[in-house]
C-alpha cells in the first residue's frame, strides 16, 4: 500500500455519504482506499485516460463496482462529462494537468463541485 496515497485519501477527511471523483485513479489503489472510508450512501467516479489502468482498477476494486460504490470510467479530466453529478471531494495525485496546469485544471473541476465541495491535489516526484 502506498503511504503517499494513504496520505492523501487521509487528508480528504471523507464523509460515509460523500460523493467522490478521482482523476487519474492508476491501478485503483487511492479507489481502494477511498472505498473503505465511504459508507452505503457514498460514491467513488474514478476515471484514468488508460483503458489498461481503467481495467485493473476495476479489477482490484470488483466488490466496490459490484456493491455499485464505485465506477471507473476511461477519460481524461478534459474530456470527462459527469453530466448532472455533482461531487463533495474532487482529487488527483500525479496528474500532470493539475501540476502543470492548476489553474486551467480548476477551471475543469469547478464546475462538477457540489457546494462546498473540495478540490485537492498532490503531486510528488517519484522516488
Amino acid at each position: 500500500m502506498s503511504e503517499r496515497l494513504l496520505e492523501v485519501v487521509r487528508g480528504l477527511d471523507l464523509r460515509p455519504n460523500d460523493r467522490v471523483l478521482e482523476v487519474g485513479c492508476g491501478h485503483g489503489v487511492g479507489a481502494t482506499l477511498v472505498c473503505e472510508r465511504l459508507g452505503p450512501d457514498g460514491r467513488l467516479t474514478a476515471i484514468d485516460r488508460s483503458p489498461t489502468m481503467i481495467a485493473a482498477a476495476s479489477r482490484r476494486n470488483k466488490a466496490s463496482v459490484d456493491g455499485g460504490t464505485a465506477r471507473f470510467v476511461v477519460s481524461s479530466a478534459e474530456d470527462f462529462d459527469p453530466g448532472n453529478e455533482r461531487y463533495d471531494v474532487i482529487f488527483g495525485v500525479r496528474v500532470g494537468l493539475f501540476h502543470r496546469r492548476p489553474e486551467l485544471a480548476r477551471e475543469i473541476v469547478e464546475p462538477w463541485l457540489a457546494s462546498g465541495g473540495r478540490f485537492v491535489s498532490a503531486f510528488d516526484e517519484p522516488r
